[in-house]
């Protein structure tokens, strides 16, 4: 079992916590990465986009000509797909784009996920995000200070007034409660930053 700095907002070190083998230890398995972002990502999709059909547009069922001697092409009704206001031939229909995934390769999935991103320096604990007013001005410093300046997922373990409220002057930070912790906002944020008590829960979370 490793031990990681924990920081306080001026980006000092204020204690040593030790990582959760069960998490930080394992093999980091970018398939299931993958596959879970996918799975995230597809239900997300909501399936609700529709055509109307050759049965279903309205309009007349009606030969519009007779067949022959007329000199135009043979149609059959104004409703055909090769007509102006006529069905969609093979058009999109509701459905469903969820994936099937177990809940072991999810669990997996985010394993790998947190010790990819330890392992390329991106994750850092910090004693609390909490400020004394809540003012942009204050965070942005505070993520300068931890070397966090581009796109930034910061989990807490509780809701914290001041710390969100200067947060949302900034686009590319964004809170997260660890209850909420998923694989693609770890890999779609650059930095990763996780409260003391985030990181326990993180921990009792692959123990149950």
């Amino acid at each position: 079992m490793s031990q990681v700095d924990v920081l306080d907002l001026e980006g000092k070190v204020v204690e040593q916590v030790d990582l959760p083998a069960s998490i930080f230890d394992g093999k980091v398995k970018l398939h299931l990465i993958h596959q879970m972002v996918k799975y995230q990502l597809a239900k997300r999709r909501g399936g609700t986009h529709s055509t109307l059909t050759r049965k279903e547009v309205s309009g007349s069922g009606n030969k519009p000509w007779r067949q022959k001697g007329t000199g135009r092409a043979r149609s059959g009704d104004v409703k055909s797909p090769i007509w102006r206001h006529g069905g969609t031939t093979f058009g999109p229909k509701p459905r469903s784009y969820e994936q099937k995934m177990p809940k072991k390769m999810r669990r997996g999935a985010l394993q790998s996920a947190l010790s990819l991103k330890m392992k390329e320096g991106k994750l850092k604990v910090i004693a609390d995000f909490e400020l004394a007013e809540p003012k942009t001005r204050l965070m942005v410093d505070a993520l300068k200070k931890l070397e966090a300046e581009g796109k930034t997922l910061m989990v807490s373990e509780s809701e914290q007034p001041n710390y969100l409220a200067a947060l949302k002057n900034i686009p590319k930070a964004k809170p997260l409660r660890v209850e909420g912790l998923n694989v693609y906002d770890i890999m779609w944020h650059e930095h990763l930053l996780c409260t003391k008590g985030a990181l326990e829960a993180i921990a009792r979370r692959f123990e149950g």
